[in-house]
């Protein structure tokens, strides 16, 4: 199930809120934004990545590099990444990328709107994919805006957390508190209201995406507190969560990315993954082959982008009486995932706090 289409508007990136001010840099070889215009010209079939936020995340930076690295492997076109920091060259960037030919330009995050907004219309031999954005009104020809129903995997999460903790007492740390982190955190306490009163969800926000040593502070306060089972929603900051989980036995974390599994084989019991890389492989495969479709895509569970799946690690090395838990109780959260995919179960969209 997705939300309605005119909730979609409600749905600002979690990413926005991530402002600094140091100028674009390259990545994958190259140095300095101006070193790539005469590297793109010599190239045909070009397809760029322009990221937002810094490579060596665990999650959805380093996963799209790597989908975009394996998918130019299996079709043989030349790539390149650029980590743009600074929102000021994002137009530079892109037009750039764009006047060298570029066949795809993908961009992330809702801050990259604008400049492909104003880009589009003058480049139509381009394709522009926004990953997690907002549609566009009204649809450009050559532009694919992405988005995300994460909530719907958080729903598990809440319902998962709540007949699996021992306490009844249910934590949540999300980045910044934005539209579709609050529908996150209000979809994992309709969850655990659904398993009884008696399970409470605590939410809280680290201001910060990429702040490990917040996100650290805030778990290790809530599991003093009782909570025994945290979902993260906080990108690099969620670091410092499983940091914290790792430190007792028994502490329980739901992470983001599957990639984090190893970063802690006795506390990351599950992720609620959003697997942007198959997310971009997916746009870009369409976008070079004739499958290429202008306009919006809401992504929701059942698509191979997001899910929640529990951890190999932890069946292996987490405690034994929470993984025989984990495993007695894992058919009651498919039978919930499968109601949410054909329509039976409902999960709301609430931004609200």
């Amino acid at each position: 199930m997705t939300a309605k289409t005119d909730l979609t508007a409600a749905r600002v990136s979690r990413r926005t809120f991530l402002k600094t001010s140091a100028g674009a840099a390259l990545v994958a070889g190259t140095a300095g934004s101006l070193a790539l215009p005469q590297r793109a010209k010599a190239a045909t079939g070009l397809v760029a990545l322009v990221h937002t936020q810094a490579a060596g995340d665990n999650g959805p930076i380093d996963s799209m590099i790597a989908a975009l690295k394996k998918l130019s492997d299996e079709q043989g076109f030349p790539i390149r990444t650029i980590y743009a920091q600074d929102s000021a060259t994002f137009p530079t960037i892109f037009e750039t990328l764009a006047d060298a030919g570029a066949e795809v330009i993908v961009g992330t995050f809702n801050e990259v709107a604008e400049p492909i907004k104003e880009l589009a219309p003058k480049f139509p031999d381009t394709k522009f994919i926004q990953i997690f954005g907002d549609a566009f009104e009204p649809v450009m020809p050559n532009v694919v805006t992405v988005s995300y129903d994460y909530y719907l995997g958080c729903y598990l999460s809440g319902l998962f957390a709540a007949k699996v903790s021992k306490t009844g007492k249910i934590g949540y740390i999300g980045g910044v508190s934005l539209p579709p982190l609050n529908a996150d955190l209000n979809a994992m306490k309709a969850a655990a209201a659904s398993v009884g009163a008696d399970k409470s969800v605590t939410g809280a926000f680290a201001g910060s995406f990429q702040d490990p040593a917040k996100g650290h502070e805030i778990a290790n306060q809530m599991y003093q507190d009782g909570i025994d089972y945290i979902q993260t929603d906080a990108a690099a900051t969620d670091t410092g969560i499983i940091q914290a989980a790792n430190e007792v036995d028994g502490r329980m974390v739901s992470a983001g990315s599957t990639a984090q599994f190893k970063l802690g084989a006795k506390s990351v019991i599950a992720v609620v993954s959003l697997d942007f890389g198959q997310s971009l492989y997916n746009e870009v495969s369409k976008a070079i082959g004739p499958d290429f479709k202008a306009g919006h895509l809401s992504t929701g569970i059942g698509t191979g982008v997001i899910d929640f799946v529990l951890s190999p690690d932890f069946e292996t090395a987490g405690p034994a009486d929470l993984v025989a838990r984990a495993k007695e109780v894992w058919p009651e959260i498919e039978k919930a995932r499968a109601g949410i995919i054909d329509g039976t179960l409902e999960v709301p969209f609430n931004t609200e706090l």
